[in-house]
C-alpha cells in the first residue's frame, strides 16, 4: 500500500535527497562484493579495481569481469553488422513502425534545436566560436530486467544531429539467453550506430574510457546504469567526458481533483515498476483525491506483470504527500528538482510557470510521462536525483563543443596588450607583460 503522508513528513523521507557516495549500501550487495573478491570492500573500491585491471589488461580484464560478474564469456565482444541487420529483419513490422515514427519525431525535435558557429569583425580582427561535434561517443545501454530499446532512440538520435561521426554501444547479454535482445540491435540499425560490443558494469565504462584491443577509446560516455556503472563513470571522468551522474528514475505528480484517479495511478504505476529503486510521488491538496488514487493503485498492481517490483517501489521510495494548496505542492516540487514532473492540474501551463527546477514538465493528462519515454520527441534521458537544479535533458549540445576562435590585427593586438600587460602585473606574471609589452 502507497503512503499518505503530510509535507513535513514527506521532507523528512520520501523527498530527502541522499546523493552518491552517501546512500546505506545493502548488505545484499556488499556480501557479492566480498563474494567476487574475496574481501568486503566498498563498491567505489570494486570499481576502482576493475577499472585498473581494464586498463593494464585491456580484453582479457573484459573477459574475466564478465564471467565473473555476469557468469558469461565471450569470444568476440563487437556485435557483426549483419548480426545488426540481421535483428532489424526479425522483429515485427509493428515494432518497427513504432521505433522508426519514435526515431523520426525525436530526430524532428532536434532538428529544432540551433547549432551555430559565429564570427563577428571587432577591432579590425575577429572573434568568434566554432561548434565542432565530439568525434567519437559511447552510448551505455543496461541490460537490467527489460530490454530498452528506447535508451537507444534516446541518446543516438541527438547525437546523430549534432553531427558525431562516431556513435560505439555497449551492452550487457541478458543472462537468460547470453545475447543481446534483436528489439535493441534493431532500434541501432534505425539510427545508424556505428559499433555494437556485447559488453556491460563498470568493466564496460573503462574499455570506453581507456580502450582495449576490441574497443577503441571514446571522446565522452553517455547512458544510464547501476550503481557500479555509475560509480565507473565517476572515476573515469577527466580521462573521458561523461554525461551526468544519472540515479534511479523518479516521477513527481501535482494533482488537484480535476485529475482522474485511475490515469494519475498508473502513471504512478509506470514509473515504480522501473526499478525497485524508483520513486513514484503524487502531491495533491485533496485528501479524497489521494485516497482515490490509493485505492486504484491497489488495485491496478492485482493485474500489473511487474508488479512486486512496483509495489516495493511504492513502499520504499514513493508516497502521497498533502499539502496546503498547489502552491506548496509546486514549492515542495522545485526543492526536489524531479527527473520528471507532471501537471494533472487545471490550467497547467498556467503552474508551468512556477516551476524552476524540472528535468521535463508534462501538461496534463494527456501528455503522460511514459509518451515522453517513446514518442512525445524530446529526450527520455534527463536530469535525476535533484540535478535538475543545474542540470538538463540531453540535447544536441551535449555532443558538440564549442572552440573560441580569436584572430585580431596589428592594431588591434597592440591597442588591447596595453591594458593585458597592466593585469598580468597586477597578477605578478611578469614574462606574461612583456610579452603584451613586445606588441605595444
Amino acid at each position: 500500500m502507497i503512503s499518505i503522508l503530510d509535507s513535513k513528513t514527506a521532507r523528512q523521507t520520501i523527498l530527502k535527497r541522499v546523493f552518491l557516495g552517501e546512500e546505506e549500501i545493502p548488505d545484499s550487495v556488499l556480501n557479492r562484493v566480498a563474494n567476487i573478491f574475496g574481501e568486503r570492500i566498498s563498491p567505489e573500491e570494486a570499481v576502482k579495481r576493475i577499472l585498473r585491471d581494464v586498463q593494464l589488461r585491456g580484453d582479457a580484464a573484459l573477459q574475466t569481469w564478465t564471467e565473473k560478474l555476469d557468469g558469461q564469456s565471450s569470444g568476440a565482444f563487437r556485435i557483426p553488422d549483419s548480426a545488426v541487420q540481421s535483428a532489424l529483419n526479425s522483429i515485427s513490422k509493428t515494432e518497427r513502425a513504432a521505433l522508426e515514427t519514435a526515431a523520426q519525431r525525436i530526430e524532428a525535435f532536434y532538428r529544432k534545436q540551433p547549432l551555430t558557429s559565429w564570427i563577428t569583425q571587432e577591432l579590425g580582427g575577429m572573434l568568434g566560436q566554432l561548434i565542432r561535434p565530439v568525434q567519437r561517443v559511447g552510448l551505455y545501454v543496461p541490460g537490467g530486467t527489460a530490454p530498452l530499446p528506447s535508451t537507444v532512440l534516446m541518446s543516438a538520435v541527438p547525437a546523430k544531429v549534432a553531427g558525431v561521426p562516431e556513435v560505439v554501444m555497449v551492452t550487457p547479454s541478458q543472462k537468460s539467453t547470453g545475447e543481446i535482445p534483436q528489439i535493441i540491435l534493431a532500434a541501432a540499425a534505425i539510427v545508424g550506430v556505428s559499433e555494437i560490443y556485447a559488453v556491460g558494469g563498470a568493466q564496460a565504462i573503462g574499455a570506453l574510457a581507456y580502450g582495449t584491443e576490441s574497443i577503441r577509446a571514446v571522446d565522452k560516455i553517455f547512458g544510464p546504469g547501476n550503481l557500479f556503472v555509475t560509480l565507473a563513470k565517476k572515476q573515469v571522468f577527466g580521462s573521458v567526458g561523461i554525461d551526468g551522474l544519472a540515479g534511479p528514475t523518479e516521477t513527481l505528480v501535482i494533482a488537484d481533483d480535476s485529475a482522474n484517479p485511475a490515469w494519475v495511478a498508473a502513471d504512478l504505476l509506470a514509473q515504480a515498476e522501473h526499478d525497485v529503486l524508483a520513486s513514484a510521488i503524487l502531491i495533491t491538496p485533496s485528501k479524497s483525491f489521494a485516497e482515490a488514487v490509493q485505492v486504484e493503485i491497489t488495485k491496478q498492481l492485482e493485474t500489473l506483470p511487474r508488479a512486486e517490483i512496483a509495489a516495493q517501489s511504492l513502499q520504499d521510495r514513493g508516497g502521497i504527500v498533502l499539502v496546503g494548496d498547489l502552491d506548496e505542492a509546486v514549492q515542495l516540487s522545485n526543492q526536489y528538482a524531479p527527473e520528471h514532473l507532471c501537471l494533472s492540474v487545471r490550467e497547467p501551463l498556467l503552474w508551468s510557470e512556477k516551476v524552476n527546477a524540472a528535468g521535463g514538465i508534462f501538461l496534463g493528462e494527456h501528455s503522460f510521462e511514459a509518451l515522453g519515454d517513446y514518442v512525445a520527441g524530446p529526450s527520455h534521458v534527463m536530469p535525476t536525483n535533484g540535478t535538475a537544479r543545474f542540470a538538463s535533458p540531453l540535447n544536441v549540445w551535449d555532443f558538440v563543443h564549442i572552440i573560441s576562435l580569436i584572430g585580431l590585427n596589428e592594431s588591434a593586438g597592440r591597442e588591447l596588450a596595453k591594458p593585458a600587460a597592466v593585469l598580468a602585473r597586477a597578477e605578478g606574471l611578469e614574462a606574461h607583460a612583456r610579452a603584451a609589452d613586445f606588441r605595444k
